[in-house]
């Protein structure tokens, strides 16, 4: 496939009013900014209700001032399961990456004046954000929040108040979130999909774009196809709780001594249109993570990426696979045996394009100049999180294993640190590394590494035991262990693990202080801080409002030029015509 060439631009008019120019833009880097921000508040959320469910599970008996009755209920801890997984899954770990950074950058490092559809950029943010409200809005309508878990199982999640608290308005409203996201993420997908494939610069093949590009793009393919299917899942549910419909309840339910009037529904029908969306989710998550630290490691190692083609493949064979496993979620629902071999096969082999990406990671540091900056260090943060809880996958990529530890704290370390923590890292590795072009200014080295390692050993020291916790047969969920005698064995591995959520929370602070700080009060950035090679480092720092001045570029190489032999400086940049490259051999 060859690149389209940018003729005939029309002349881009900076808007001039507030309202146009900073609410309702359609400037890809304010839209992208929208996005960034969106996350960092529902981060700041999701961090709040995750610490408040550790001060819970090690302090059970505890009198709170702003919990109704003063001791919170299990119902209430539920709650804040459910609330804290929703905010963090979609809000935070699927809207920074390819919201935030993607919208921003993608169309600068493609060479490209804005999005292929820049009204439904706009539009596409303000849906989310209207997911937003009204996932907040179940926190204060009557019952409170949803308990049925960031899953929404059926059939709690679709019976109605009858279910419990916070199944009446809080859970419709958290169906209706979660509709408007998939809405909402539908339409970013297309406006990915149609940018990177129509107006990528002269020269820009595809084995030309930068890795973080091929993330992003492969990212837009799988939620094309996945957030349609949660979409539908939830317009069945919706019509299930408020029009009488019976798609996954069953006949004979009786809850709280009353017979439901349903009849023929699935349960299993949702979990599976739950996790045929759910899987790719957390490679939605993930890849994006993958593209900036693989783009990270190359700059700070000054050496291009080591096997820079297969690490594209094996992002479309990620994404590939990441469909077709959705089943390792189910394999306590019943399945066939041979339907729980097949699915384990499955999941085993996406190690296989995993691993090429982690040997292909530890290539690119071999032997370079490391360069051990804010934005270096998450990113090898990123690895580290992502083989660790990876490896501790394979053991539940096997039924027999599974069955055993499904429903236990195993699970729980499992995924936060492969997709939650690992998918943060990137983030913060993407916040460090671009801020400079963002802002214009250059974000503390000193406050950065101090947020790196505080987060980086609390992330451990808070996931690592609780794999422990899961062995031993911690149940997850139960808002008190305690009541248990093995249960009560566990509390002083709660203890440590929520001293250290706590410490690693309040670390937090030190990259909230760093970047507002740094807005104003940053050294200030050149174009090109990092000497790196890709066409976003061409432009001024923050672009301008068609990203290159008028001036598009074409590119004549890949983007990954670092320490080329026989040159004076150890990078050339993509825009770089032969005879400007010649000019800069040694003579």
């Amino acid at each position: 496939m060859s690149s389209h060439a940018h003729t005939g631009h029309a002349v881009v008019v900076e808007p001039s009013g507030f309202i146009r120019k900073y609410i309702f833009s359609v400037d890809h880097k304010v839209i992208g900014i929208q996005y960034f921000l969106l996350a960092l508040a529902a981060v700041c959320i999701g961090i709040v209700l995750s610490v408040l469910m550790r001060f819970h599970l090690v302090y059970p008996g505890a009198h709170l001032p702003f919990v109704n009755g003063g001791i919170m209920t299990p119902e209430q801890y539920l709650a804040l399961v459910t609330m804290h997984g929703t905010t963090m899954v979609f809000f935070v770990l699927t809207t920074a990456p390819p919201g935030g950074f993607g919208n921003y950058f993608l169309p600068i490092q493609i060479g490209a004046p804005d999005m292929a559809f820049p009204r439904l950029n706009m539009l596409s943010f303000w849906v989310t954000f209207l997911a937003f409200v009204a996932i907040l809005a179940a926190f204060v309508v009557p019952g409170g929040a949803p308990i049925s878990g960031w899953t929404g199982y059926t059939p709690l999640s679709g019976m109605g108040e009858v279910a419990g608290p916070g199944e009446g308005g809080g859970q419709t409203l958290w169906i209706v979130s979660i509709s408007l996201f998939c809405l909402a993420s539908l339409l970013g997908a297309l406006n990915f999909i149609a940018t990177t494939i129509d107006l990528r610069a002269p020269g820009m093949t595809l084995f030309r774009m930068p890795l973080t590009v091929w993330g992003w793009f492969v990212t837009a393919i799988l939620g094309l196809l996945a957030f349609g299917v949660l979409l539908a899942g939830g317009i069945l549910l919706l019509l299930d709780r408020s029009a009488g419909t019976s798609f996954f309840l069953p006949a004979g339910l009786v809850v709280n001594d009353q017979l439901q009037p349903h009849s023929g529904g699935s349960p299993l029908l949702w979990q599976h249109l739950f996790w045929f969306f759910g899987h790719p989710e957390v490679y939605i998550a993930i890849l994006p993570g993958m593209g900036v630290a693989s783009h990270i490691l190359s700059t700070f190692s000054r050496k291009p990426v080591f096997g820079y083609r297969a690490m594209a493949m094996a992002l479309c064979a990620i994404g590939f696979l990441g469909f077709m496993v959705w089943g390792h979620h189910m394999f306590l629902s019943g399945m066939s045996p041979y339907s729980g071999f097949a699915f384990s096969v499955l999941t085993m082999s996406i190690g296989v394009p995993s691993a090429i990406k982690t040997f292909n990671w530890i290539g690119t540091l071999w032997g370079g100049k490391i360069q051990f900056k804010s934005p270096m260090l998450f990113a090898l943060g990123f690895v580290s999180l992502f083989v660790s809880g990876g490896l501790s996958g394979l053991f539940l990529a096997q039924p027999a294993v599974d069955n055993m530890l499904h429903a236990t704290y195993y699970v729980v370390a499992h995924f936060h640190l492969v997709m939650g923590v690992a998918a943060i890292f990137g983030i913060f590795a993407a916040t460090y590394f671009w801020f400079p072009k963002m802002f214009g200014r250059m974000m503390s080295e000193p406050l950065g590494k101090l947020h790196f390692w505080f987060t980086f050993v609390g992330a451990y020291c808070i996931f690592m035991p609780m794999h422990f916790v899961g062995l031993a047969g911690g149940i997850r969920r139960y808002a008190d262990a305690t009541g248990t005698s093995y249960g009560a064995t566990l509390q002083p591995l709660h203890m440590f693990m929520t001293y250290a959520a706590f410490i690693t929370a309040a670390a937090q602070l030190f990259f909230l202080f760093n970047f507002f700080w740094s807005l104003k009060h940053g050294a200030v950035a050149g174009k090109n801080p990092w000497n790196a090679t890709t066409l976003e480092w061409i432009t001024d720092s923050p672009p301008p409002i068609d990203n290159f001045g008028g001036q598009y570029p074409s590119v004549y190489r890949g983007p990954y030029e670092f320490s080329i032999p026989g040159y004076q400086q150890d990078f050339i940049p993509q825009n770089l015509t032969p005879e400007e490259a010649a000019l800069l051999k040694l003579k």
